[in-house]
């Protein structure tokens, strides 16, 4: 990748150009800002080398720009020795250096190593937290669309922070998943990702879940109990469904979000923690907020950085990779080598509405395993739903045709496919469970799995 110099001097310009490409570096030259953020918006450069003063905007535009087209691109900043002050604002904004005029090359070869060698090491480092995810089953978010790679590139800012982040997005659209890769990214990888769903929780419970009581606070509350937000000391609590959080408990979250600070329930110590809050939700906080159903403190502290992930009605593309992923898993699982989607699956796939977004095309997936005979698997496996307004036929979900006895012998054997999906549903995998919910053993529902 080239490097692009941003001097308005014709004569310091050249020099510079001929420094960098003494050590075998391809240079772009612009002469003001406006130039300068034109180039930055067509190509990808390895470093932006830039004047603070400049004709047509300034340096500080220029840095603007080259954040804006790609946020590792270190930027080291040139000026004059009276105004080093500028150079740190800048420094504040972004640049990874400074360097005072008039120019020694020396130094700005050291500069120029540096600044490439921590872009190269903080390359590395992505590639090794995805490497590592990848074998150690850390979340990875599969998608090519444009929308959820913008999503990702926020996540992947915001984990350079330690702003408190808003994911919002329709349910099912992997909430939990992107909170989980931001903690991941982030310098509190290590210590614990705790997740509470406020809206699973009754109102009576969810103080208690998120900060724990202390020995006698009521009726059966004989020892103490650290909640959520102890546990997740170090690392990040994710608060799932945010938008259903009580109001007689928004303000408690609206000091531990800015305080890092609350009382156990029943206790009056404070307790202080160092945790860092993530919330999702599927509802518009707006309209929440506008109805006096949600506070409007708490909403501007917990959207302080805001991510929204976009319908996979929105992302066609994605849908057929993600269902041969989830295929891959599912067949792997349970031992059902060679299976693939018939043409007539994918268009199925393709047609469907997803109103439950990827969690309803995985389930669909998982279901069409556990179902399919043959090695093809096709639309009546899937057992999407119809459109609004369209009834659902036994016809529909599968082959009527045929004597009655060998219709009747199909019909048996769906239901039990039904039953053993629901049964491994219910037991999260666990086939002993399973099995016993079925009243048959283990090794019966192993071949019957095997047969289907």
């Amino acid at each position: 990748m080239p490097i692009l110099v941003v001097e308005d001097k014709d004569s310091l310009r050249t020099m510079l150009r001929k420094t960098l490409e003494s050590r075998g570096h391809t240079v772009d030259e612009a002469g003001d800002a406006y130039e300068a953020r034109k180039k930055l918006q067509a190509t990808r450069y390895l470093l932006v080398l830039t004047d603070l003063r400049l004709p047509g905007g300034s340096g500080f535009d220029v840095l603007e720009a080259a954040r804006e087209a790609d946020p590792e691109t270190p930027v080291i900043v040139m000026t004059a020795f009276g105004t080093v002050e500028e150079a740190v604002r800048a420094m504040k904004q972004g640049a990874a250096d400074f360097l005072t005029k008039p120019v020694d090359t020396d130094h700005l070869l050291l500069l120029l190593d540096r600044a490439i060698d921590r872009r190269r090491l903080r390359a590395e480092y992505l590639l090794l937290k995805e490497e590592h995810q990848r074998r150690f089953g850390l979340p990875r978010v599969l998608g090519d669309d444009p929308g959820l790679k913008e999503t990702m590139l926020a996540i992947q800012r915001a984990a350079q922070s330690d702003a408190t982040v808003l994911i919002l997005g329709e349910s099912g659209t992997g909430k939990e998943l992107m909170a989980r890769s931001l903690h991941q990214l982030s310098s509190r990888a290590k210590a614990p990702f705790v997740a509470i769903n406020c809206a699973a929780i009754p109102e009576a419970l969810l103080e208690n879940e998120l900060f724990g009581h202390e020995r006698g606070a009521f009726t059966g509350a004989n020892a103490r109990k650290i909640g959520k937000a102890e546990t997740a000391q170090h690392g990040t609590l994710f608060l799932d469904e945010i938008g259903d959080l009580p109001l007689a408990l928004q303000a408690k979250i609206l000091r531990l979000v800015q305080e890092r600070q609350f009382e156990r329930v029943g206790g009056l110590a404070t307790i202080s923690v160092d945790v860092r809050v993530v919330a999702a939700t599927n509802r518009s906080l707006t309209e929440a907020v506008a109805q006096k159903q949600f506070r409007e403190d708490l909403f501007f502290r917990l959207s302080v950085l805001s991510v929204t992930i976009p319908p996979l009605r929105r992302r066609r593309g994605d849908i057929v990779p993600l269902a041969e992923a989830f295929l891959e898993r599912y067949a792997a699982e349970l031992g059902r080598k060679g299976l693939s989607l018939s043409e007539a699956a994918r268009r199925a796939l393709l047609d469907h509405a997803w109103p439950g977004n990827v969690r309803e095309l995985q389930n669909s997936l998982e279901r069409a395993v556990i179902l399919v005979e043959g090695q093809a698997i096709g639309p009546e496996h899937l057992r999407l739903a119809p459109p609004a307004g369209e009834a659902l036929s036994l016809g529909d979900v599968m082959d009527l045709s045929g004597p009655l006895a060998e219709v009747a012998r199909r019909a048996a054997a769906r239901a039990e496919d039904e039953a053993i999906a629901l049964a491994l549903r219910r037991a999260d995998g666990d086939r002993a469970a399973a099995a016993a919910s079925l009243g048959v053993s283990t090794s019966t529902l192993a071949r019957r799995l095997k047969e289907s």
